[in-house]
């Protein structure tokens, strides 16, 4: 599968930046997300590196045929009704697990929006996980992380040192006009 996917990749073009994270608990975050696309140049990226790594998604996708290959390509259903719930169940799931990679945007949705979420703040904090500033660019149509995030207590000022990382790299969204760095 590894060769397949990175096959794949090189056929659409995309290139892979570093490997499989080093930290046996981690969290990726994957911004910017604007498109359906992101989860699948992620899943051929960490795929083609080695890795496995999970995502939530809401458990209305996992109807067959569909949840049958979501949950084969790592995905985990969760009710996103309660959000203190999805955090709750990431947790669990980090720290039932000697190896866990969980991949998250902080945007929170495909939507434009200003506010990201600090969800994985709070599961890194709880989890002793390592959070890695992930990427989907593409316009370079590069994929990949480059950098840790070192955490402080203080969730909202540490968004804010993200966008500015991102900001900084100049990186784009396939849906351009869906993605902004704005506080």
């Amino acid at each position: 599968m590894k060769f397949v996917c990175r096959l794949l990749m090189k056929l659409m073009g995309w290139k892979a930046v570093h490997g499989v994270m080093p930290h046996k608990k981690a969290i990726i975050l994957g911004v910017p997300h604007t498109s359906a696309w992101d989860f699948i140049i992620s899943y051929l990226y960490y795929t083609s590196v080695g890795g496995t790594v999970h995502i939530l998604i809401k458990e209305e996708f996992f109807f067959w045929p569909v949840g049958f290959f979501l949950r084969k390509s790592g995905a985990i259903p969760i009710d996103r009704s309660k959000g203190a719930t999805v955090v709750k169940r990431a947790i669990e799931l980090i720290n039932q697990r000697d190896e866990f990679h969980l991949a998250i945007t902080p945007e929170g949705t495909r939507a434009k929006t200003t506010r990201w979420k600090a969800g994985f703040h709070a599961i890194a904090k709880a989890t002793g996980a390592t959070v890695y500033l992930g990427f989907f660019d593409w316009g370079k149509k590069e994929i990949g992380w480059t950098d840790t995030l070192e955490l402080t207590d203080d969730p909202q000022n540490d968004i804010r040192r993200m966008k500015a990382y991102y900001r900084a790299k100049g990186i784009v969204g396939r849906k351009r006009d869906q993605f902004s760095f704005d506080a």
